[in-house]
């Protein structure tokens, strides 16, 4: 069988490369995606292995360009991704590349450098600008008051605090007050303030104004708001001490000459300095942005680049050198229909390096377990992921992943069977799939988001299937589509008001006159949307189709077993648990579901006095059916009823649990006993040839007793393993005999949530929308849009993604345990070959790199 029903075929070989081309070789290796090497260095500490320093230029390199990324991004200069991968470039080109990297990054810091300090300046210089502005209304304002003296008696407390009654007394203007000026982050005001009044005892005087504008930090970039002050005071000791609180909370002071004249003058030559400091860091803000965009054409290649050569060396250094240096050698898993192209990889890479030794590839003969490869596309490749969750598959065991496309998203449909909602799930799956390509390339770090993206055809298959089963069960946002017209009478001259007046008291019997004794043509009939023993009729259908689709779900899942068996050629797993296995599950369950059919095509609806035996009140219950056919029960012989189907049905059925309760033993005894007896009569006839050896050379009684020993052993297998044989088998049979009862009522959710489903949805109908519909004139137009948008809303959240959710995750348990379980190990382990696509997409969406 090819590869999308088993995984691929797999060898292990040895790979021989001359060192010039062993970097090209593998470069072809990793675009062709189809080869895993082996580590031949595991002892050897990753700082030690031969190209390392390689890798670490290669570190080197990504760190620049994760630098000019972040400046890329900062100044908001869209990056130029065409979508193409170049080729890893040859080792040669490596320099060139640093250098190219070393200059932009020398440039740009240089860059960077000299703009911070233009922009500190600038910042010194608006800052000084602030403070000739804002002080120039204190000293105004101080004049005005030296002026007038000792006029107005508020000022007297301030100039009797700051040059004390006796310098008041000799004259205040004979003693000058000193003063700083400054600016400080506007939310350190107060506790300025407040340490200032403490530490000076009150003998300063401090006048504050805000800055209206923001400030750009120079080092952050952040915009600050910031205010001026001026603080007044008298002595050398009140200097020190301000200075020293300004230092504290990082105020920047700034000098402020006291003759208006300077004031003036310095104000005219800060305006000059600041539109010079203007120009130039325009210039080199214009030299930065041109630096930048010529960068954001070529970064994403060359973080494509760097990132090939770094996986290359990484991939060296898991080869091991010969005696003589000049080769080196690798050990791969390959597939072995891949062979071919493999070679081919390596001649391409041999030509490009320019080597005139061709590389050599044998394939060599192992014990160890191959790894397990599927093919994949794009379409299979979620599904394929769902079966490697549960466990990645044992090599060459048959893959779910092909039947699971159709199993998966139908099971799911007979819980999600709804048209409309279906038809939404399908509509989002199908966007996702046409703009499958755009999406792929904006690569989304949402995590809920690439999971569904990830599902796309598994969702709209699921939305597809869910809207044939909508179609089935005749359910559309729970309502009903009557396209082929009723087969049913009842509401015949009734009007609609009347209809829906009675439609809780209206019950369907399909023994009355009103049916037209044949059915719907397709699907269920619209008018049991109207019945009061709706509920009951569905109840019954749904549950029985449950049961049906459940033993053939295991059916095929044990025959699946059977394949490995036959592909493996372990016949005894054949006779000793596959043949029970099924005659178990067939003589038990397989008859229930017979049963069914049988009830289906025997019982009639009718009441016709000639055929009361077959009517529907004398139709016998499955389910007490089977309980009594198990318990070997038989049922109470009614005057009028047959408790019977057909004839011999009793007989019939002990005869199958006898035969299904004989598999028991079968499957827990026989393959341990079969193997132990087989060893031991190998281990005789070996006896009895050294026997005769032994006693033609005159030496019979040590043989006798290494043949007692032997079998008191259990012919050459020890007690504990037979021991540990039996127990697994025990283990083995019982999860089987019970698990094909637990399983079978498992799929019982199959009924459950699609009876959940069509309520709820009935229920969002009843108390939503309809509301909407029973608003009369103008107001009711009004009314039905803002419901209908709630009721949207409460469809979309609630019975699509929460529903969905649900029978999605009921359905991959149902494959999980029921399906899978009956043949499926999952004891393998990935194949993970070296591949550049794999590579970059995994740093892509790294964090720390978006």
């Amino acid at each position: 069988m090819g590869s999308l029903f088993r995984s691929a075929e797999m060898t292990l070989c040895q790979l021989f490369l001359q060192s010039e081309a062993a970097y090209a070789c593998v470069s072809e290796l990793g675009e062709l995606g189809l080869v895993q090497f082996r580590d031949l260095n595991p002892d050897v500490n990753a700082f030690q292995r031969k190209f390392v320093n390689e890798v670490r230029r290669c570190d080197e390199m990504e760190r620049k360009l994760r630098y000019l990324e972040k400046e890329i991004k900062k100044d908001g200069i869209p990056m130029l991704d065409t979508g193409e991968s170049p080729e890893a470039p040859q080792p040669r080109e490596m320099i060139d590349l640093e250098a190219t990297f070393e200059k932009l990054e020398n440039e740009l810091r240089e860059v960077n450098q000299n703009a911070e300090a233009l922009k500190r300046n600038f910042l010194e210089l608006t800052e000084l600008k602030q403070i000739l502005r804002k002080t120039q209304v204190f000293f105004d304002e101080a004049e005005r008051v030296g002026s007038a003296q000792m006029a107005d008696p508020s000022r007297e407390e301030e100039q009797v605090t700051l040059l004390g009654e006796e310098g008041l007394r000799a004259g205040g203007q004979a003693l000058k007050l000193g003063f700083v000026a400054g600016v400080i982050l506007r939310e350190r005001i107060p506790a300025f303030e407040r340490m200032l009044w403490r530490a000076c005892r009150g003998n300063v005087f401090l006048r504050q104004a805000e800055i209206e504008t923001p400030l750009e930090d120079p080092s952050s970039g952040d915009q600050v708001f910031k205010s001026v002050f001026i603080i007044f005071f008298q002595g050398d000791q009140l200097k020190t001490r301000v200075k020293k609180i300004c230092e504290g909370f990082r105020a920047t002071l700034y000098p402020c000459p006291e003759a208006p004249a300077d004031r003036r003058e310095m104000a005219m030559g800060v305006m000059t300095r600041i539109e010079d400091l203007n120009t130039v860091l325009g210039q080199t803000q214009d030299h930065r942005h041109r630096v930048l965009v010529a960068a954001a054409k070529n970064i994403k290649n060359w973080f494509v680049k760097v990132r090939k050569i770094k996986a290359i060396y990484h991939t060296l250094n898991l080869f091991n050198l010969d005696v003589t240096q000049k080769c080196l050698i690798a050990e791969c898993w390959v597939p072995v229909l891949d062979l071919e192209n493999i070679q081919l990889a390596l001649r391409r890479g041999t030509e490009r390096s320019g080597s005139s030794v061709p590389p050599i590839l044998n394939r060599m003969e192992t014990c160890e377990d191959p790894p397990t490869y599927n093919h994949t596309n794009k379409f299979t490749a979620g599904f394929q992921a769902l079966i490697d969750s549960y466990g990645i598959a044992s090599y060459r065991e048959m893959n779910p992943a092909p039947y699971t496309i159709i199993t998966f998203p139908f099971l799911f449909a007979v819980m999600f069977g709804d048209f409309g909602h279906g038809a939404l799930m399908a509509m989002f799956g199908g966007w996702m799939i046409l703009k499958e390509k755009p999406l792929a390339a904006k690569k989304v770090d949402s995590e809920i988001w690439n999971i569904f993206f990830g599902g796309r055809y598994i969702i709209f298959l699921m939305g597809v299937f869910s809207m044939y089963t909508g179609l089935i069960y005749n359910d559309v946002f729970s309502k009903s589509m009557n396209i082929f017209g009723s087969k049913w009478q009842v509401v015949t001259n009734m009007t609609g008001a009347h209809i829906l007046a009675h439609e809780a008291t209206m019950t369907l019997n399909p023994a009355s006159s009103a049916y037209a004794q044949y059915p719907y043509p397709f699907g269920l009939d619209p008018v049991w949307q109207l019945a009061k023993n709706k509920i009951i009729f569905q109840n019954a259908y749904k549950m029985k189709i449950s049961i049906i689709l459940g033993i053939c779900h295991m059916l095929f899942g044990v025959s699946m077993s059977l394949w490995n068996n036959l592909y493996f050629k372990n016949k005894l797993d054949i006779i000793f648990q596959f043949v029970p296995q099924v005659i178990f599950l067939c003589f038990l369950f397989l008859y229930m579901v017979l049963l069914m059919f049988i009830k289906w095509v025997t019982y009639f609806p009718t009441d016709d006095l000639d055929l009361v035996k077959w009517s529907p009140h004398c139709a016998p219950s499955i389910l007490i059916t089977f309980i009594n056919m198990v318990l070997f029960k038989e049922t109470k012989v009614d005057k009028v009823c047959d408790p019977t189907m057909y004839a011999g049905q009793i007989g019939l059925q002990k005869l199958l649990v006898v035969c299904a309760m004989l598999c028991i033993p079968w499957m827990l005894l026989a393959k341990p006993i079969h193997i132990m007896r087989a060893a031991q009569r190998n281990n005789f006839s070996v006896s009895h040839q050294q026997m005769q050896s032994a006693t033609e050379n005159g030496d019979a009684e040590q043989p006798m007793q290494n043949n007692t020993q032997e079998v008191a052993k259990g012919g050459g297998h020890d007690s504990e393993e037979m021991s540990e044989m039996f127990i697994h088998q025990g283990i083995h049979t019982i999860e089987y005999v019970l698990g094909s009862v637990s399983h079978t009522a498992s799929y019982l959710r199959l009924w459950a949530l699609s009876l959940a489903h069509a309520q709820l949805s009935e229920v969002l109908w009843n108390m939503v929308l309809s509301k909407g519909l029973q608003v009369d004139d103008w107001r009711g137009g009004i009314a039905l849009y803002i419901i209908f948008s709630f009721w949207a809303c409460l469809t979309v959240s609630i019975l699509v993604l929460m529903e969905g959710l649900s029978a999605f995750l009921h359905t991959l348990r149902l494959h999980w345990v029921e399906f899978q379980s009956k043949f499926y190990a999952g004891l393998g382990h990935a194949f993970q070959p070296f591949s550049f696509e794999t590579i970059l997409d995994t740093a892509s969406t790294a964090p720390g790199e978006e």
